[in-house]
């Protein structure tokens, strides 16, 4: 639910001491700073959601691997990061794997989107928790009711097309 940006607007560089790959304080790190600023649709910084996402992952048996995806897992939609900086990024290729199936891509259609999803080790557990806080009634209270109900049927129809339950 992040606000919308032109490509490449805002589009952090950061770069990573050489070495072992990135713990998960420093994703938290890069995610809060590449996306420092933004706001979701209530107007609420962007990284309230990116954090509850994480915990979400973490809530649901998630590894580090997959909590670093949520971390990141808007960054190259939302054009904070860019593909190079994943490509170069010091993390482990299920989270590079993750945070691409997750990227939504230009008029791509939410059944394709689904199906990546479906099709990469991980991605499902993340977007499960992405779709539970962006559906959060609390959340979705701040918007205008048009927005709201029109968000809850996006959010409840990728649910479906992803399988998953109340219990997710």
């Amino acid at each position: 639910m992040a606000q919308e940006r032109s490509p490449g607007e805002g589009r952090t560089r950061h770069s990573a001491r050489a070495g072992t790959e990135m713990g998960p304080a420093e994703v938290e790190a890069v995610a809060r700073a590449a996306h420092a600023g933004q706001t979701d649709k209530a107007g609420r910084p962007y990284t309230e959601h990116l954090s509850a996402v994480a915990e979400g992952v973490r809530a649901r048996g998630g590894s580090d691997d997959l909590v670093a995806a949520a971390w990141l897992h808007d960054a190259l939609e939302d054009g904070v990061l860019s593909e190079e900086w994943l490509d170069a990024a010091r993390l482990p290729q299920r989270t590079k794997d993750v945070v691409r199936a997750l990227t939504r891509r230009p008029d791509e259609e939410p059944e394709a989107y689904a199906r990546r999803i479906l099709a990469t080790p991980g991605a499902r557990l993340v977007k499960a928790a992405d779709l539970a806080h962006n559906a959060d009634p609390q959340r979705l209270a701040a918007l205008d009711a048009p927005t709201a109900r029109r968000l809850a049927r996006k959010y409840a129809t990728m649910r479906g097309h992803l399988g998953l339950t109340p219990d997710d």
